[in-house]
């Protein structure tokens, strides 16, 4: 279903407002009134009204669990509705506003895919997403430049001199392939579609409320259709690269909602829970974000190791390894920093060179 050739939407976002993004961000919140039960009048008297919809707690947990329902992301879902002409908006605050919603849309979307029911209200956002950053890239894939260890460091010499590496190109690795348009989400494309999402939710996850990201870490868990329990211990499978025990793996529960995982949905996954183990936060957000993402880890890990996969053993394992090493080295890290013990005191050098040179003479 297209909203856009569907019957004229009830929402007030539906008439496009041509005012500032004040204007827009109070019609948003007049629309989204009539789906949910109650949203505080604080919200449209605010100074920027799209932001203070973004970090309102109630409104949040009253679109979650409007989102859970049974029977929601059907086509004539009025709340998938609101969503979708909120993005359309073309203002970048009310797109983090939609963006907050993104991991329950995909969660729930993504968990009942399995049983072969329409849910086109899902679609619709997601879609209008992966149009938005098919747009933006142009046809172009996102690329990084990798160091090319054939050439000699500059901070070391080179014992021939006169040698010359043969490969002057650049090493370019391909972090996100570029993207075809779609108007359908057909099972093939349904990983990538909803990866592409998640792509653009990371690139604005710093604006993300820490309930969003929870939301999402509990989502990787059911995805992944195992608990991950028997790695809380940090056991030495993680952490020290041993054999995994495939009767841990085996003996593992197991939940509803599991998923296929290939990789183009998994990257921009294990993106967003990095961020969450390992960038800083209020220490009453931290706690709760870092367990969560964790148990997320665990969840996914025990997964990588029950399908074989070793480009997921070795990044999930790497993300519970970083986590540890910055829970042994305490709160606040800075990897740039030379600790105390590990610096060369020269004072006391130069004394004795300094006396040295005085008996000889």
């Amino acid at each position: 279903m297209d909203y856009q050739s569907a019957t004229t939407p009830t929402s007030a976002t539906a008439a496009s407002p041509t005012g500032g993004p004040a204007s827009k961000a109070r019609a948003a919140i007049v629309a989204l009134s009539s789906i949910v039960t109650a949203i505080p009048p604080s919200l449209s008297s605010s100074e920027n009204p799209a932001l203070a919809l973004l970090h309102d707690p109630d409104v949040a947990s009253q679109v979650s669990s409007l989102l859970r329902r049974p029977d929601s992301g059907s086509g004539d879902d009025n709340l998938c509705r609101w969503l979708y002409d909120t993005f359309h908006s073309g203002d970048p605050d009310l797109h983090l506003a939609v963006l907050r919603y993104v991991p329950t849309v995909a969660g729930v979307y993504l968990s009942r895919a399995s049983q072969r029911k329409p849910h086109a209200g899902f679609e619709c956002v997601l879609l209008a997403i992966y149009a938005h950053v098919t747009t933006a890239r142009g046809g172009q894939s996102v690329t990084v430049t990798l160091p090319d260890v054939s050439h000699p460091s500059v901070y070391h010499e080179t014992r021939d001199n006169s040698a010359k590496s043969i490969a002057t190109d650049l090493n370019l690795a391909v972090v996100s392939p570029s993207l075809e348009p779609h108007g359908t989400v057909r099972s093939s494309r349904r990983s990538r579609i909803v990866g592409v999402a998640l792509e653009l939710y990371h690139s604005r996850i710093a604006q993300m409320p820490v309930g969003s990201k929870i939301d999402f870490c509990e989502f990787c868990v059911v995805w992944s259709g195992l608990t991950g329990d028997s790695y809380k211990d940090d056991s030495e499978e993680i952490y020290g690269g041993g054999d995994a025990n495939p009767s841990r793996i085996e003996g593992q529960g197991t939940r509803s909602g599991r998923i296929p995982m290939p990789w183009e949905l998994l990257q921009p996954v294990l993106r967003i829970l990095g961020h969450c183990i390992l960038a800083p936060a209020p220490a009453k957000e931290k706690e709760p974000l870092d367990a969560a993402a964790a148990a997320a880890c665990r969840s996914l890990h025990a997964r990588s190791l029950h399908d074989i996969d070793p480009k997921a053993i070795l990044a999930t394992g790497s993300l519970l390894r970083l986590r540890k090493i910055g829970l042994d080295s305490g709160q606040e890290v800075d990897p740039t920093e030379i600790p105390l013990e590990n610096v060369i005191v020269l004072s006391s050098s130069f004394g004795n060179l300094s006396s040295l040179g005085n008996e000889k003479k």
